[in-house]
């Protein structure tokens, strides 16, 4: 195994390098939930859902991770109100993870609203 593919290095347990599927629940000042597809690779995050893409970076340690990340629409939702819709929002993010699973709390900014989200990640196929 390498270092990102779910080793441990010195005892710790790392972030497995691949795809997850993942499911996000908004919470405060904007409600939505949103289900999609992320890859985590060496720090790095990469994925989308049907409206949305995802792009930040991540650094973790003794069974905790974090990072940021920037959202874009790709997709025009057509008669559907989108609480990121139509805006780059910038989010940040912190929880815990074991192999082949994550869970975070965030807080995103859209406009002058502060959103809150919990997302959960799972991990379906490591590179």
């Amino acid at each position: 195994m390498s270092a990102g593919d779910g080793a441990e290095a010195g005892g710790e347990a790392r972030i497995v390098n691949g795809l997850y599927i993942f499911d996000i629940e908004m919470r405060d000042g904007k409600r939505g939930q949103a289900r999609g597809v992320v890859v985590l690779s060496d720090g790095r995050i990469m994925g989308g859902d049907s409206f949305f893409y995802y792009t930040g970076s991540y650094t973790f340690r003794n069974g905790k991770w974090r990072g940021d990340m920037i959202v874009n629409q790709h997709t025009e939702a057509v008669g559907r109100m989108l609480a990121f819709g139509g805006r780059e929002v910038t989010c940040g993010f912190s929880g815990d993870y074991s192999a082949g699973a994550a869970e975070v709390e965030g807080m995103a900014l859209v406009g002058k609203t502060t959103v809150t989200f919990t997302a959960r990640l799972t991990l379906t196929d490591a590179m």
